[in-house]
């Protein structure tokens, strides 16, 4: 199995990483996970501009890695779900590509064009938070899904 986590974000390298290594790593077992920072200079420049314009260049850049796998965006309005849920979206998918939006979020077309919208939260997070949070359930559902004591 293989997990990408697509986000519109500069790299950076600080102590949020550990963390985010450490699950990745802890994950590795039973699938790959990368992440795949997103932001560039049009984007930066998008966002000075106007929400629409921001959220259009995020769709530009998100919109190539469409075309393989299962396509989850992580959205304020999508659907809440709890960690046997989130375990089930794991399955029977070999590669499945998780959508972090920009500060504006998503347009509603990039939306349409994914097969689900779930949310972390009815809080909004920090990219670096979202990972954490998302990497942790993404180990916690692997651990589900292959009867690993994790998640008791």
């Amino acid at each position: 199995m293989k997990i990408n986590i697509y986000q519109i974000a500069k790299s950076s390298n600080d102590e949020f990483n550990k963390i985010i290594e450490d699950f990745i790593k802890m994950s590795s077992k039973y699938a790959k996970v990368e992440i795949y920072n997103l932001f560039n200079k049009k984007i930066g420049k998008a966002q000075t501009i106007s929400d629409i314009e921001a959220k259009k260049s995020y769709t530009e850049v998100f919109e190539p890695f469409l075309n393989n796998g299962y396509n989850i965006a992580l959205d304020v309005l999508g659907k809440k779900v709890d960690s046997y849920e989130f375990a089930q979206l794991l399955q029977n998918n070999a590669v499945i590509n998780f959508f972090i939006g920009g500060a504006f979020g998503f347009e509603t077309s990039f939306l349409h064009k994914c097969d689900k919208k779930i949310s972390l939260s009815e809080l909004t997070f920090a990219h670096k938070i979202a990972n954490i949070v998302l990497l942790e359930q993404i180990f916690r559902a692997l651990c589900i899904n292959n009867n690993h004591p994790y998640h008791k």
